[in-house]
């Protein structure tokens, strides 16, 4: 049973966990395919400290496909909370079925209100564009089969978009750490078949996991450790967390400690967690982690989504910069979802469950959960 307080609690970190992502999303997005030399010259000896604009966007805030995949990656989880109660209860395809809707958003000019399956996240006009998604992603979900870890989708993508994409797996709090580690490793096979890429997004679910109830970072860390080692391919991403943690001790953070943590080009799944877990331990505040973040020759939108999730997770969306979030792309529709997890998650039972009155429980578009959530099959 939750108490008031947790209730509160725990809806304060899922939202900081989402708008933070987010917001470190937004904020790399102009820097994604700048050197740090590049960086410099464009924004100054201290790189970007404010959110730009992102050309060919033109605004500040404009978030990439790494938090609309965040957006899905939700809407699939509670998807698999109302298929419970029907008894059919597979998270890894709930999920994937997603992120296929996500895939029509980058296919099709707008909501098709004939796919009865869409529910509301899908209706959202404003996720139908392009916003640089990485082609694994694109060939991952291009049909219905599912990858899994006997067979997954492209085994030799090592990027970092399945991890910028896993921070909802570690907001089930319910759920021991040991699954939400092979949740996220599952999902993220279904693009991302390279243990590299997997395991890092597994990793950084438990991390997130950890920091959501309310451990220190470093635990967390630690936790996901523990975890890995009993995972064939672990070692990349084993040695990138112990490199995080170590150098932390190395003098004050900064661009070259960042660049320091990615031996090769800082675009790999498992640099880019290095980053995001050395920069969230060592932040100030959060816009000081994210400004660390992003600032460097890699991949970094995901570095900034990563630190942002756990930044956010672990304070709570009090913590977030007001001046960055007001400018953030999709943000209603971000808080929006961000509450329906948060009631799914502690109050699922009264809105669809045995307990349910049976007409649907009222929500700001007037439509029953059911409805905003189909629990019925693609």
């Amino acid at each position: 049973m939750w108490g008031r307080a947790e209730q509160q609690d725990f809806r304060s970190r899922v939202r900081g966990a989402l708008l933070g992502a987010a917001i470190g999303d937004a904020l790399g997005a102009p820097l994604s395919a700048l050197t740090l030399p590049a960086i410099r010259e464009e924004h100054g000896p201290h790189g970007l400290t404010e959110p730009a604009p992102w050309p060919p966007h033109g605004r500040r805030g404009a978030v990439t496909a790494a938090t609309q995949l965040t957006l899905f990656t939700v809407d699939g989880l509670v998807r698999a909370h109302v298929r419970r109660d029907t008894g059919a209860w597979h998270p890894p395809t709930d999920v994937h079925r997603a992120h296929r809707r996500w895939w029509a958003t980058q296919n099709e000019w707008g909501p098709d209100e004939r796919r009865a399956d869409n529910g509301w996240l899908a209706q959202q006009e404003w996720l139908y564009v392009r916003r640089d998604p990485d082609r694994a992603s694109l060939t991952g979900f291009a049909d219905d089969t599912l990858g899994t870890l006997d067979r997954p989708k492209n085994p030799t993508a090592q990027d970092a978009a399945a991890a910028a994409r896993s921070a909802p797996f570690g907001l089930l709090v319910g759920w021991e750490p040991a699954l939400v580690l092979q949740l996220g490793v599952e999902c993220a096979a279904q693009s991302h078949g390279h243990p590299t890429a997997y395991l890092a997004a597994g990793a950084f679910a438990v991390i997130v996991h950890g920091l959501t109830r309310g451990d220190s970072l470093d635990s967390a860390v630690q936790r996901a450790l523990g975890l890995l080692g009993a995972r064939p391919g672990h070692q990349p991403v084993t040695d990138a967390l112990q490199r995080a943690l170590s150098a932390v001790t190395r003098g004050a953070p900064g661009p070259d400690t960042i660049e320091a943590l990615s031996p090769g080009d800082g675009r790999t799944a498992d640099e880019v967690l290095a980053i995001a877990v050395h920069c969230a331990l060592v932040a100030e505040d959060i816009p000081h982690g994210l400004r660390l973040a992003v600032n460097h020759g890699g991949d970094s939108p995901a570095a900034g989504a990563l630190t942002g999730a756990l930044l956010g997770a672990q304070h709570g969306e009090t913590a977030l910069p007001a001046a960055w979030l007001a400018e953030l792309e999709g943000r209603a529709t971000l808080l929006e979802l961000a509450d329906d997890f948060a009631l799914e998650m502690t109050q699922g039972p009264s809105l669809h469950g045995p307990t349910a009155t049976g007409t649907g429980t009222a929500t700001a578009t007037g439509g029953p959960w059911l409805s905003r959530y189909p629990a019925h099959t693609i």
